[in-house]
């Protein structure tokens, strides 16, 4: 291709907008262009890159013994009424009616449709195990789309589904789509690192997200410095840590607190461990009003509530809404209140002697023990795990780190088969749920990821896997004649060869066209200069590096190709 012929309009100004450096350089290099929030094309060049990525995704769902199919993004309420998640799924779900006033939706997932079709389709367990799998758009109308492709409203993502007729062939189907994944994003060149992780809306039990690691990732990684224990912020579980331990139990007793609206403040006027206090926090899960109970130097972990409530929307209650029920805002306590459902932390029975707020202004109580002066409705981990903290397996700190969520696995078991009626008729004769699983990743988010990773302050650096092309010609002087021709005569050559090439032969400056290289990220760049008439070698310049090297113009399409194959071969 022809960079004079190429659609790939570059920007002088990055937009305000863009926060994170993938989107800053998509929008910048011509990659990609914004339509609406959210909502992108992707450009030739940008284009080629997902094609790459997608390539690298069908070959190892493929190896799986994964059958791509295609279906449709707009999807009947009927579907998810059955599996039990069109009242449920959330403000995320893009609902839409067609002209009889019948409900659809835009596709935010497919795990009803796929369902539908195995159901109607397969009986026999001679049939299964079935992996199908599709790359298609997604539609989640995200509150705040922001980052580029990282967080946005319509996304490309390969989703894969297994039917099994047990646990034990889940497993298998879970082992194979966790290797494969293992290779796509060694393939795309990435530092991912695969973590426990919670199921959300998707539902089932057992799940790994694969994190590609960067400053800038929404989540969060807990990592242990002592074993290979990782898992996301949201998941992570560690052993409840009792305070107080040994003591007898004292009397409670009344204190005055004024104005001492922190866990801080209370802790220092009352002299008192902060680890031995009690954060007494009122929440609205979707109509009710809750307690929540959680030791005084912890957080509490919104995702572990609303699992553990099963609710769709969970939030804080209003200085109104929490007098409504007879509780007073900022000193809550568990004593003596009625009406209200109480939930406390796993660590809150283990805490002798503790303090709590008191349910009257300015108010708590010392010496209070679980048992003895109150107890709760649900005892669970609702704890936010976070650095420092010893790790469930070894005990070592653990440690943290951002991530950006590329792929992930889940185990579905048998939530939707059981909901929506896929059965198989085993070698008895008798009817079974069918055992299912599912598989996301996320196509423009690995490429943002590989992004992240991946560029300086000239532009991106692209791994040879995945770059829109694999050698850029320059040409320095489009007037000079010879050195035009020499850069030709690659050029064709390369192309004759199969490799990926462009050529700049743009009538431009030295400057613009070294400076759009490196703002696309080619990983190999032939320049042609001025001393290439001397010597008889042109320049072959390493993008991910800056190394350059002098090569016979001669041998210059032998020494691309060696390096193709090698810059390939480290990533496999």
């Amino acid at each position: 291709m022809r960079v004079s012929q190429i659609y790939a309009p570059t920007l002088r100004e990055i937009p305000a907008e863009a926060e994170i450096a993938s989107h800053q350089l998509l929008m910048k290099s011509g990659m990609i262009r914004k339509v609406a929030g959210g909502i992108y094309t992707y450009l030739p060049l940008g284009w080629r890159t997902m094609k790459k990525i997608m390539a690298i995704i069908r070959e190892e769902m493929d190896a799986i013994d994964g059958q791509e199919i295609a279906m449709p993004a707009v999807q009947p309420a009927e579907l998810w009424l059955e599996s039990g998640r069109w009242r449920v799924y959330g403000a995320e779900m893009w609902r839409v009616k067609d002209r009889h006033d019948r409900d659809f939706c835009l596709a935010p997932t497919h795990e009803e449709v796929v369902t539908f079709h195995i159901r109607n389709d397969v009986r026999s367990y001679r049939s299964l195990p079935l992996r199908p799998y599709q790359i298609q758009n997604k539609y989640r109308d995200e509150r705040r789309p922001r980052f580029g492709l990282m967080r946005s409203r319509e996304f490309l993502m390969k989703d894969m589904y297994s039917f099994d007729v047990d646990e034990a062939g889940l497993d298998i189907s879970y082992k194979l789509a966790y290797d494969a994944y293992s290779n796509i994003f060694r393939r795309c060149g990435l530092n991912f690192r695969p973590v426990e992780a919670d199921s959300g809306a998707i539902g089932g039990s057992g799940s790994h997200e694969f994190m590609a690691l960067a400053d800038c990732g929404e989540s969060q990684i807990l990592y242990c410095s002592g074993c290979d224990f990782a898992a996301t912020d949201e998941f992570a579980s560690i052993k409840p840590v009792g305070t107080g331990t040994g003591e007898e139990l004292r009397e409670v007793e009344t204190v005055y607190t004024p104005d001492c609206k922190t866990m801080e403040e209370v802790s220092a006027f009352l002299n008192v461990p902060i680890n031995r206090t009690v954060k007494s926090m009122v929440y609205k899960a979707d109509d009710e009003i809750v307690l929540v109970l959680i030791r005084g130097d912890r957080q509490i972990n919104e995702v572990k509530l609303a699992n553990l409530l099963d609710v769709v929307e969970l939030g804080f209650a209003e200085e109104d809404e929490v007098r409504k029920v007879g509780l007073e805002p900022g000193y809550c306590g568990p004593v003596g209140t009625k009406g209200v459902r109480i939930i406390a932390d796993e660590e809150i029975p283990l805490m002798i002697n503790h303090e709590c707020g008191q349910g009257q202004k300015d108010h708590h109580l010392l010496n209070v023990n679980y048992g003895r002066d109150y107890t709760a409705d649900i005892v669970a981990d609702i704890k936010l795990v976070e650095a420092g903290d010893a790790c469930p397996c070894c005990g070592a700190p653990l440690l943290t780190a951002r991530g950006i969520e590329v792929g992930q696995v889940f185990k579905l078991h048998t939530k939707y088969s059981s909901a929506m009626g896929a059965r198989y008729v085993d070698a008895n004769g008798e009817e079974h749920d069918m055992v299912m699983g599912c598989y996301g990743i996320g196509v423009g988010r690995t490429m943002s990821a590989v992004i992240e990773q991946n560029h300086d302050d000239k532009g991106i650096i692209w791994p040879m896997s995945v770059a829109p092309y694999q050698v850029l010609v320059v040409p320095v002087n489009d007037k000079d004649a010879e050195l035009c021709a020499m850069a030709e005569d690659l050029y064709q050559e390369l192309k004759r060869r199969r490799v990926e090439v462009l050529i700049d032969d743009r009538a431009e400056r030295p400057g613009v066209k070294f400076n759009d290289a490196d703002l696309w990220g080619i990983p190999l760049r032939v320049i042609f200069g001025k001393k290439c008439r001397e010597t008889g070698k042109a320049e072959l310049k390493f993008r991910a590096d800056g190394r350059v090297e002098e090569v016979e113009v001669s041998q210059l399409a032998d020494v691309i190709e060696a390096n193709i194959r090698r810059m390939l071969d480290e990533l496999k």
